[in-house]
């Protein structure tokens, strides 16, 4: 199976903030910026706009809540961020597979 991988997806997760709010919203079953930046060291403006980010990114969704923006992640899109993951560890784990395959018949052609 081939898996497309989503620059723009992974480079809203690459940021370890965005990552950690993604945490944070799947524990609590989602949250609003002003939440969200109780547990977070980052301004309530600085959540507003890392959750602006996974917004785009289609890894949340947002609902209006009275004055604030109620967050939730998007299973589907994160369904996909983790498939993606997933295809790229196991890229990754048959490169070193290789890697060590020839590094043991080079240790072994040395010990002759």
């Amino acid at each position: 199976m081939t898996t497309t991988i989503d620059n723009e997806l992974w480079s809203a997760v690459g940021d370890p903030t965005r990552r950690r709010m993604l945490d944070l919203l799947l524990a609590h079953g989602g949250g609003t910026a002003t939440t969200l930046s109780e547990r977070l060291p980052v301004s309530r403006q600085a959540v507003a706009k890392h959750l602006g980010v996974l917004d785009r990114v289609g890894l949340v969704h947002v609902t209006p809540a009275g004055r604030e923006r109620r967050y939730e992640v998007d299973a589907a899109q994160f369904a996909r961020a983790v498939a993606q993951l997933s295809a790229v560890a196991g890229a990754w784990d048959a490169r070193l597979q290789r890697i060590k395959r020839i590094a043991e018949r080079i240790q072994g052609t040395k010990s002759d």
